[in-house]
């Protein structure tokens, strides 16, 4: 009984945390779209204070322990490469599409996920597994659908199916990155990981920004509205990825995903 309770305990702790982590979700949804509503499009920029935030709070915990990484750096490179082009194109798709179709079309990357852990990891799902990520994925047919219809009666400066796009896209990137997180997460240190995943994506986010968001940055006017949106978002990206390795510690990254 003592083991049962235990594991109750267990799940009870995974559902919470599994909920906080759609808590920070849909905060960054929202805040997302209310500064794409605002006519600002600069979705490194909200990346990199959300990954300087991270930077700022765990690469000096990994400085202290004065040991050796774990997992080469190159890994992490990678890991936050891809990471920094799935926060791109899901970002830059509120400026084409709604929060509404950006949200739903972001579970996608639980179909990824299973394809990737399947062949990588060689994790096996039950068939109730199957039928809740079925559950999850099954209304986004729909999405298209619907936003294929409507595009001429909706705002002219949307273009739903580009925005559609951009998230799906943006959710490959994303299963790469939970199941590149998933396995160092099980496999070595959780502080560690995200640390080098921050500072690693700080730097990717500054070059890009150089190279490609110089001139939209130089069009936003930063009032406190639009300072607490950014800051909104970093928070919210910053409690995600903080929530995600304890999840990911005694979940699978494809339940994650339908959180």
């Amino acid at each position: 009984m003592e083991f049962k309770g235990k594991d109750v305990w267990g799940l009870l702790l995974v559902l919470l945390l599994g909920q906080l982590v759609a808590f920070s979700m849909a905060a960054s949804s929202f805040t997302s779209s209310l500064i794409a509503n605002l006519g600002v499009d600069a979705p490194l920029t909200q990346s990199f204070f959300a990954y300087l935030l991270l930077t700022l709070v765990y690469v000096p915990i990994v400085l202290r322990r004065r040991q050796k990484l774990q997992i080469a750096w190159y890994w992490y490179l990678a890991l936050a490469f891809i990471d920094v082009q799935g926060n791109y194109l899901v970002v830059k798709a509120y400026q084409y599409s709604y929060i509404t179709s950006v949200t739903l079309l972001d579970c996608w990357t639980v179909v990824w996920v299973i394809v990737l852990t399947w062949y990588a990891l060689g994790t096996r799902y039950s068939i109730w597994q199957f039928l809740g990520a079925g559950t999850c994925v099954a209304g986004l047919a729909l999405v298209l659908l619907s936003d294929a219809q409507s595009a001429k009666e909706q705002d002219p400066s949307k273009i739903p199916l580009l925005g559609d796009a951009l998230v799906i896209a943006g959710t490959v990137c994303f299963a790469f990155s939970n199941v590149g997180e998933e396995y160092c997460v099980k496999k070595k240190d959780r502080v560690e990981v995200v640390a080098m995943l921050g500072l690693f994506g700080l730097l990717i986010s500054i070059v890009q920004i150089l190279i490609f968001e110089r001139k939209s940055l130089e069009t936003v006017a930063w009032s406190p509205t639009m300072i607490s949106l950014f800051a909104g978002f970093a928070v919210a990206i910053f409690m995600f990825y903080t929530i995600t390795p304890f999840v990911l510690k005694v979940k699978i990254s494809c339940m994650l995903g339908m959180t």
